[in-house]
């Protein structure tokens, strides 16, 4: 690992401090409670001082979270960075064996927990350090202290700053590594496309060993000098109420949460006059969700990104939201993107192929995996495993997973097009569909809806709909209604939960 000299630019924080001191810089949803940019850079730096003299915490090192969306947790951010240590967020909802292979995998020299999640890493202290994130001689309780002395900032711009691991497809997750030129890029990005100001309030409830939770409004936010609002989880209607309450102007969900707000009783009384828009991700919002949240004067900007790259790696503007239903817009500011074939030449418009990525805002790698590295990023082009298609006019739509993608008949289908004939249909509310195997066609396809409240829909009516908006060989075999379909825990549809 190669460290480099450290880069002023990256040391928002003590930027933020100087400029703003007074400014709130993350306030807790459910209580009030809130640090501002001259309180949250002295908290800071108290931990990055017991990192480095109680743990011995060195550039390189891996300081491993398992801790919920805490006002703190931003602390612990800054705090790594000053030492340029790498943040390694666990998700706190993983299986023991499932966190024990992240914090052995990363080679974390200390792991910070909130004390409901002892179980978890009981397993693990006889090898590496611990430190209650909560309770006594924790760090909270550290942050807390009076005295602070300023902590160098140490991080470069190549530098590792975090490593999130990834659901993935098969076996155990891999950890994407972020450095500090990406998160750079990201938020520059991000500030450009979205218009960000210091007067930005925004809403975090995805969590935060998400990107989502980090990246998305988080990270560019607080390089604005902007607040951030945390919760600790999705609420609906306490998501409603912040909102109006303290004049949230940016507003980010996938599909499924923004589906639970517009259901929300409060929905409609709300003052959501603060919004400029809302941003959703992770998948497709079907139009009469848009046409909803338009119709309370909330434009909705369509957006792409993982983890691996970005995340804020498209934007759809908010004037195209209707006209362009279901696109992901066009890349972001310094982002190079291509639709290539199997053999990696560029496609026509409108035909269907894999999206690569160019740019600043790309991982590092995957941690110690070279060869999975090596089959994401060719001659320095991320390849997503996104099947995309361009249309005439340069927008971009997002078709399918590539590993989603299934042979019926010698056709390939793509479960995003049939999703979104079925959520036209009225009365369907979610619709994910997987291939399965076919003794006749190889493959057909498997629907899995859920329905409004009040609705029954027969099989046949869905079967029917499908067959006049679809060819044949498109129209799923089989539907299973379901309640709800099961969800990842950024609020994605599990898909490789149905079968």
């Amino acid at each position: 690992m190669i460290h480099n000299s450290s880069s002023p630019e990256l040391d928002w924080l003590k930027r933020w401090a100087m400029y703003s001191p007074n400014s709130v810089a993350v306030q807790s949803g459910e209580d009030g409670r809130a640090f501002t940019y001259r309180e949250l850079y002295a908290r800071s730096c108290r931990v990055a001082k017991a990192l480095r003299d109680r743990f011995e915490i060195k550039p390189g090192d891996r300081v491993a979270a398992i801790v919920q969306n805490e006002l703190d947790y931003i602390t612990l951010f800054f705090a790594t960075q000053r030492l340029s240590a790498i943040l390694v967020p666990v998700n706190f909802r993983f299986t023991r064996s499932e966190v024990e292979h992240i914090c052995r995998d990363s080679g974390a020299k200390l792991i910070i927990f909130e004390r409901v999640f002892w179980s978890s890493i009981e397993a693990l202290t006889s090898d590496v350090q611990v430190w209650n994130f909560d309770g006594p001689d924790s760090l909270i309780e550290t942050a807390s202290r009076k005295a602070f002395k300023d902590i160098t900032f140490t991080a470069g711009f190549e530098d590792p700053c975090m490593i999130l691991y990834t659901s993935g497809t098969t076996g155990f997750p891999k950890g994407a590594v972020l450095s500090y030129r990406m998160i750079y890029w990201n938020s520059v990005n991000t500030g450009l496309r979205l218009n960000l100001t210091q007067g930005d309030v925004v809403l975090t409830f995805l969590p935060l060993f998400h990107t989502g939770g980090w990246n998305v409004l988080t990270t560019p936010c607080l390089h604005r000098g902007a607040r951030i609002i945390l919760l600790k989880k999705f609420d609906p209607d306490l998501v409603l109420a912040l909102t109006s309450r303290e004049k949230v102007s940016v507003l980010f969900g996938v599909p499924t949460t923004m589906e639970f707000l517009a259901r929300a009783p409060a929905f409609n009384d709300t003052d959501l006059s603060s919004l400029r828009y809302a941003i959703v991700g992770g998948e497709p919002m079907p139009l009469p969700l848009i046409e909803i949240w338009e119709s309370r004067g909330v434009p909705v900007r369509q957006g792409y990104g993982l983890t691996e790259f970005g995340p804020n790696v498209f934007s759809l503007n908010e004037a195209d939201s209707r006209r362009k239903a279901g696109s992901i817009g066009f890349p972001n500011f310094y982002i190079d993107a291509k639709v290539v074939n199997e053999q990696g030449t560029e496609v026509a418009a409108n035909e269907v192929g894999e999206l690569v990525l160019k740019g600043p805002v790309t991982m590092s790698g995957y941690w110690q995996n070279e060869k999975a590295t090596n089959e994401t990023i060719k001659k320095g082009w991320l390849h997503t495993g996104d099947l995309v298609r361009r249309d005439e006019e340069g927008y971009y739509y997002v078709v399918g997973r590539k590993k989603e993608m299934f042979i019926s008949g010698g056709e390939n289908v793509y479960p995003a097009e049939i999703e979104k004939v079925l959520r036209a249909l009225p009365g369907i509310r979610e619709a994910a569909v997987v291939g399965i195997p076919h003794q006749k066609w190889g493959e057909c396809g498997k629907a899995f809806v859920s329905l409004e409240d009040g609705q029954d829909l027969s099989v046949d009516q869905m079967r029917e709909f499908c067959l006049g908006h679809l060819a044949k060989f498109k129209v799923p075999m089989q539907y299973v209604i379901m309640k709800d379909l099961p969800k990842t825990d950024s609020g994605k549809i599990a898909k490789k939960m149905l079968t």
